[in-house]
């Protein structure tokens, strides 16, 4: 299923936890997390919406590379005597400097993504929030795993739930555990629908659960998309204004 498809159904789940769950307030930050979360399983394939937004300095990942091999061979050269450091040290800057101009497309990618989830593990460890340090490894370790494999099963979508959890101990926000695990699983349902289906019990059960109503990209697939996307919408709108009394 398309990104748009997944943050629109993310958005209504969201809406409808918000709406509908006694005792969580109504929050548009808590509805914006669940789109967030709703986006988060994909992180392991390179088009997604949230790897391109997370991945924001993987631009610039090819030049730290270049610059580290440049500032290696800089340091070697003024500070280390002839002789084995010295051919050592640039050796490794010649390595560096290969590696950055070499890189390029999903690699790139990924080394973006690993560098922001360890500086979101970082600030996490600064602040005392493990919530935001498991979150920084999340981000950091999904893009090197096969395109719905584990973070499309039932244990992922756990893990991000329980962050949500701890995320709510620390900063005593009612229902973020709902919001995020919401949006998480909104996103396993949804791929549930698509002719491939998700492996939801990996590695218990390699078997993939589905019902192949979309075939993602097809015409007839995006139009299905959003017919699901604004019945959902319609059911949740008409539950929370039956809730109301309206």
């Amino acid at each position: 299923m398309r990104g748009s498809s997944h943050l629109a159904i993310g958005l209504i789940t969201g809406v409808a936890v918000a709406g509908l769950v006694p005792g969580v307030p109504f929050s548009v930050a808590g509805i914006a997390l669940a789109g967030f979360s709703s986006l988060a399983p994909d992180l392991d394939h390179p088009g997604s919406r949230l790897s391109k937004r997370l991945g924001f300095a993987q631009n610039y990942v090819r030049w730290a590379f270049v610059a580290a091999a440049l500032l290696l061979a800089a340091y070697t050269h003024f500070q280390l005597p002839i002789g084995p450091d010295r051919r050592m040290g640039f050796t490794a800057a010649l390595a560096f400097g290969l590696i950055g101009a070499a890189m390029q497309g999903d690699s790139t990618r990924k080394l973006a993504l690993m560098f922001t989830g360890l500086c979101t593990v970082v600030a996490g460890l600064y602040t005392g929030f493990l919530w935001l340090s498991m979150l920084g490894c999340f981000v950091a370790v999904a893009p090197f795993t096969a395109h719905r494999s584990w973070t499309h099963t039932i244990w992922a979508a756990g893990l991000w739930t329980y962050i949500g959890h701890l995320a709510n101990q620390t900063l005593g926000w009612h229902g973020v555990a709902l919001f995020a695990g919401g949006g998480y699983v909104s996103h396993l349902l949804a791929d549930t629908l698509t002719k491939a289906g998700v492996k939801w019990f990996m590695p218990l059960l390699d078997y993939a659960f589905k019902i192949p109503l979309i075939r993602t990209g097809s015409a007839s697939g995006n139009m299905l998309e959003v017919a699901i996307c604004v019945g959902y919408g319609l059911l949740v709108l008409g539950l929370v204004i039956g809730k109301i009394g309206f």
